[in-house]
């Protein structure tokens, strides 16, 4: 039963996050007959920590001994997680707590104190998609999954940037006192009690072009005539290259086939559109290249893990859907 917690701070915490799992976790809402936990903010180098917004400070009385005796460790992200060197201490706290069952969550950059711990070996994990190739190298025996917003990987939880920071403590709630607790916290907070998708509908994705020295103006002819189908053939001819010969050099020069980097740049297109204008689903689906809304609707979850009616949603408010 999920009873105590502890969040644990370095230097340079950013205060959202930690807000996020004090909010979730430390505040007394026991007159909406919630549960209230015992919550302490345990600090990893002494009782006086900056945080990354100029002026603010925390201060705590609470050191790391006092991770011995909770259920759940949260270690938000902090401004200084991707490049310094971590306590010593922590590190053994937190790799204690896992070995006893304690489960040990990560909000945003605090992933890499729990990589550092040697917790996400073998394990998949979540962070910030901007921070993904940094933990994979920082980590390679980490499975890191950038497109999603949290990943259970008992006794290890892991959550991308932010706000998924809420999402993965909800699913804490959840799984530990079921759904009814998890919605009505969720309720106090004005926020959703699941969200639909993954990181990938926030991710940008700028096209790389410097390499393609010999499929750069098809690329641009492709990007301009999204709405047609064309066949490897006819790009192969526009290109002045046998099709096996294009195949080739278009993999070396931007990494994917033909099929799919049109397949991306509809989604990227229909993305735009949701975004900017208020055409239907059923006219961006014709001017992506997707013909009919169903297959753009199949096509857009596949690559964003969201519907473009849910994307719109979220990126222009409920009145635009």
């Amino acid at each position: 039963m999920l009873n105590n917690v502890a969040c644990v701070l370095l230097d340079g915490v950013h205060p959202f996050e930690l807000g996020v799992v004090s909010e979730i976790f430390g505040l007394d809402r026991s007159d909406d007959g919630l549960p209230v936990y015992d919550f302490a903010v345990v600090s990893a180098e002494g009782p006086h920590l900056t945080t990354h917004v100029p002026g603010l400070t925390v201060s705590t009385p609470h050191g790391l001994d006092r991770l011995e005796e909770a259920d759940l460790i949260a270690v938000p992200a902090s401004d200084r997680n991707l490049t310094r060197e971590y306590p010593p201490e922590l590190l053994d706290a937190l790799r204690r707590a896992a070995e006893r069952g304690t489960r040990v969550l990560s909000v945003c950059s605090g992933v890499f104190v729990l990589g550092a711990a040697g917790l996400l070996d073998g394990r998949r994990c979540a962070v910030h998609w901007r921070h993904a190739d940094l933990l994979a190298r920082q980590f390679p025996r980490a499975i890191v999954e950038p497109d999603v917003l949290y990943v259970d990987a008992d006794p290890v939880i892991t959550s991308a940037g932010t706000a998924a920071g809420i999402d993965a403590c909800l699913h804490v709630l959840r799984k530990e006192q079921g759904p009814e607790i998890a919605n009505r916290i969720a309720r106090r907070m004005v926020v959703p009690p699941h969200r639909d998708g993954g990181q990938a509908q926030y991710v940008e994705r700028p096209l790389p072009r410097s390499t393609c020295d010999t499929v750069g103006e098809v690329l641009a002819w492709m990007e301009q005539n999204l709405h047609e189908e064309v066949t490897v053939e006819q790009l192969a001819e526009r290109a002045h290259m046998s099709p096996r010969t294009f195949a080739r050099r278009f993999q070396q020069e931007t990494g994917t086939t033909p099929y799919r980097w049109i397949l991306r740049q509809r989604v990227l297109l229909a993305q735009d559109l949701l975004e900017a204008t208020d055409e239907t689903v059923d006219a961006i689906a014709w001017r992506t290249g997707f013909g009919t809304a169903a297959a753009l609707r199949h096509q857009f979850y596949r690559a964003l893990g969201t519907t473009p009616n849910a994307y719109r949603r979220a990126f222009r408010g409920p009145q635009a859907a």
